[in-house]
């Protein structure tokens, strides 16, 4: 009987090492589409190469044929493309790159100095024949730089991932929400004429990865009311317009692509997915549209107490938090308080002047007052992005000598003199096991708690794309244009309209050539992101903040030097400072006119007015708490200036 019941279990157990054998080295459609698409873009690639190196470059005919086996080689990539920007998006870069070096910090790399990503291969290559005093052996090294990359693809630690269900979803969200802000921009398609076409030919052949995919994974499969809604997608593609700058944008996103990323999600979680690849470390699984405060996080705003859930606790903080903003005792002087600068009635920023006051009331700080909503959607804080969180930003306003200029033990020392504040702070302490005692990072947090609920405010864009509201002509019309022939999106991208683009995990830096003043007599003396990180690429770099709530939030730039948004929009139609005739050999904003009519540029503003969001102010608190130290309690709310 036992022998018997062995024996059953040992063909069992055969059985099923045959059957796990068999699934794990039996090649299906998919994973052979997957090999196939890789193997004609290394095709496409060698092609080019050859090409290339029996051109002279001198030669127009030759340089149009390099031209148009670039083309191909980038529809290779293109049908490609779903795997490769998630699986590995280093290599990617190198495959086709939108700059030549890039040192934007991802999220979980904070914590140490920006690593040099060199971008080479078909962007690169397309671009570099635009130039002057060419040279084939750097072409050849873009070219080359793209072949070796897409080896990478064939690795097993990549190669693997297919053998699960979990990679499809995770790689399907990114394309998602790549085609609401990437693939329709040029973000990295030189050739504008291109975009569309190769928009189209990437989302047939996206269709041919789907079916591939339901036909291996049956049990995971796409459904169809997906499916369906998918060929809608590539049907309205095919019924646009080939000028991106006529194509429509805005309902393309709207009754496609959104709902496309509601029900992916919901797949995601439906089929349990489960992730380990850092590139999917910001974004919420929770089943939430793109236009979402919460479909990704960049910054937590609760600091120390990021554990606590507790709503009637988180309410507290927030009103420990709203006092320590308006309070001066804060400051070194009992003068200055956050509110003196970041006026929480003109959204969190001062609109009356270019740049702040210094503590010593007569000299003005070199920035303009930045707006703390929408903040903790950046990756890094300051428009140098010199520090990794919003609490050390806070501590460094508080400490620095010419903004309040108080110090660390001072701080915590006074605030715990006021009876309110150390009964609060205290019973704080137990939601934050890891600290015995009341630290400046418990003040700075709190702060963060109270300013950082006014980010979950909606505009009518937003209500308008989730199908809450309708949206007027001219706002379309202006989105349009913002994503196409005006090439704010390439920058400033969708849903935040700022510089993290999908997967949100990064920060982008600009150099834009913003001018000292509006005459253009000089480039702006600041330095930028060079000050914090010293490489070529980054002086007088800017991080590309949020367009949201721009009609309440100037003057605008850096330094505060236009007062308009018509100033702003005639200084990008311009080509930014080289474009006006100023020295800026690093500006990674196209020195071009982009050509924009009057009645363009007003439908642009008006897309922007229609990012102004619903933010509910609150009412200053009416007295601050009392001192022990008697010579704090002249300090009055908001502070003296």
């Amino acid at each position: 009987m036992n022998k018997k019941i062995t024996l059953v279990f040992l063909l069992a157990l055969i059985t099923l090492i045959s059957f796990s054998f068999d699934q794990k080295t039996t090649p299906d459609r998919y994973n052979n589409l997957y090999f196939e698409k890789l193997h004609k873009l290394e095709e496409a690639q060698v092609a080019l190469l050859n090409t290339i190196e029996q051109s002279n470059l001198e030669n127009t005919a030759d340089v149009e044929h390099i031209l148009s086996a670039i083309s191909k080689a980038r529809s290779r990539l293109k049908a490609l493309d779903f795997w490769a920007r998630y699986m590995e998006p280093v290599a990617y870069r190198r495959m086709n790159g939108p700059l030549p070096v890039e040192w934007e910090t991802e999220v979980f790399e904070k914590f140490e100095p920006p690593y040099k990503r060199e971008g080479t291969g078909l962007t690169q290559a397309a671009l570099y024949l635009g130039e002057e005093h060419i040279t084939k052996g750097h072409l050849v090294y873009l070219v080359r730089s793209s072949i070796d990359a897409a080896k990478t693809y064939q690795a097993d630690s990549i190669t693997r991932l297919l053998n699960t269900p979990d990679h499809f979803f995770l790689c399907n969200r990114l394309y998602i929400l790549n085609l609401a802000a990437i693939y329709t921009t040029g973000f990295e398609c030189p050739d504008t004429s291109l975009i569309i076409p190769e928009l189209l030919s990437m989302m047939n052949e996206v269709n041919t990865i789907y079916n591939a995919f339901n036909e291996s994974n049956s049990k995971t499969s796409l459904p169809r009311d997906y499916i369906d809604l998918y060929n809608k997608a590539i049907d309205f593609v095919q019924a646009q317009s080939t000028d991106y700058s006529i194509f429509d944008h805005f309902t393309f996103i709207k009754d496609y692509i959104n709902p496309l990323y509601i029900k992916n999600q919901q797949l995601l979680n439906n089929y349990k997915v489960f992730s380990r690849s850092m590139v999917d470390y910001t974004l919420n699984k929770k089943v939430v549209p793109i236009f979402s405060k919460d479909i990704y996080s960049g910054q937590s705003t609760k600091g120390i107490y990021l554990r606590v859930e507790d709503e009637e606790v988180l309410k507290e903080i927030d009103r420990i938090g709203k006092l320590l903003f308006y309070d001066p005792i804060l400051s070194g002087n009992n003068q200055r308080s956050c509110a003196s600068c970041h006026k929480p009635t003109e959204f969190f920023t001062d609109t009356t002047t270019a740049t702040a006051l210094q503590l010593n009331g007569k000299d003005v700080l070199p920035r303009n007052t930045p707006s703390l909503i929408n903040v903790q959607y950046n990756h890094l804080a300051m428009m140098d992005g010199k520090h990794i969180s919003l609490q050390n930003q806070t501590k460094d306003v508080m400490t620095n000598p010419v903004e309040m200029g108080s110090n660390y033990n001072e701080i915590v020392d006074r605030v715990m003199s006021c009876n309110e504040y150390n009964k609060a702070f205290k019973k704080f302490l137990k939601y934050t096991p890891t600290e015995t005692e009341v630290t400046l990072e418990h003040i700075s947090s709190a702060i963060t708690c109270y300013y950082g609920k006014f980010g979950k405010g909606y505009a009518p864009f937003d209500n308008a794309m989730n199908n809450n509201t309708t949206l007027h002509s001219a706002a379309k019309q202006g989105f349009n244009l913002f994503m196409s022939k005006a090439q704010c999106a390439t920058c400033h991208f969708v849903p935040q309209f700022n510089g993290v683009k999908p997967p949100f995990i990064g920060s982008e830096f600009e150099v834009l050539g913003v001018p000292e003043d509006t005459a253009y007599s000089a480039l702006s003396k600041d330095i930028g992101r060079y000050g914090v990180h010293k490489a070529d690429e980054m002086k007088n770099a800017f991080r590309t903040g949020s367009i949201r709530n721009i009609q309440y939030t100037k003057p605008y730039m850096h330094n505060g030097v236009f007062n308009t948004l018509e100033e702003v929009v005639e200084f990008y139609n311009a080509g930014g400072g080289a474009g006006r005739g100023l020295t800026v050999s690093n500006q990674t904003l196209s020195e071009d006119s982009l050509g924009l009519s009057v009645n363009e540029k007003q439908m642009l503003v008006q897309f922007m007015l229609s990012l102004n969001e619903k933010v509910p102010f609150e009412e200053a608190p009416k007295a601050l708490p009392v001192s022990k130290i008697r010579s704090l309690n002249t300090r009055k709310v908001g502070g003296v200036y």
